[in-house]
């Protein structure tokens, strides 16, 4: 089997299910293979208990939660400033070129969030010059819905989750080992 030796950039968006799933078995995949793996989360917050961080801890898999939860938990301002930081972590991480395959989970939900403004704080033009300029060989991993059309045009892959049926839909919550 060949090897691309050019980094590639991949969304996952939609409104089913699995976006950031797919992403982490993509994170497990690569780390299999000697990779160094980074996976940021901008909407989730360090406050809680995700089974994905326990694990990734476990196995060698760095892990960030940067955001600080849904956006109606908090004031726009509060989400202002986190993503403002998380965009800049996120860009130290990307630009130090200490990592194979970098994970910007929930990326697309923050840059598509229009009940405050964010493009001050998390330019979409900044975005796609980073994905564009990044080392050549770092993959990118994008998630969450409604990516952008400037994202979903320089992407190498998109894939778009589409919902048939969720068990949200009986009035099942979130399920532990399931959802977080």
């Amino acid at each position: 089997m060949e090897n691309c030796d050019k980094g590639l950039t991949l969304v996952y968006t939609g409104d089913g299910k699995g976006k950031t799933t797919a992403a982490m078995g993509l994170a497990i995949r690569a780390k299999g293979q000697g990779k160094k793996v980074l996976m940021l989360q901008f909407i989730k917050s360090k406050d809680r208990t995700y089974g994905e961080k326990i694990m990734f801890e476990e196995i060698g898999i760095e892990m960030h939660q940067l955001g600080i939860g849904f956006t109606w938990t908090k004031t726009p301002e509060e989400h202002r400033v986190a993503l403002k930081e998380a965009w800049a972590f996120a860009k130290e991480k990307i630009l130090s070129e200490q990592y194979d395959v970098i994970i910007l989970d929930e990326l697309n939900n923050a840059l598509a969030i229009n009940s405050f403004p964010v493009d001050d704080v998390l330019s979409l033009n900044e975005v796609v010059d980073i994905i564009q300029n990044r080392h050549e060989k770092i993959h990118l991993i994008i998630t969450g819905r409604s990516a952008k059309e400037e994202i979903v045009a320089i992407a190498d892959l998109v894939t778009e989750m589409k919902p048939i049926k969720h068990y949200y839909d009986k009035g099942i919550p979130a399920v532990k080992g399931i959802e977080f």
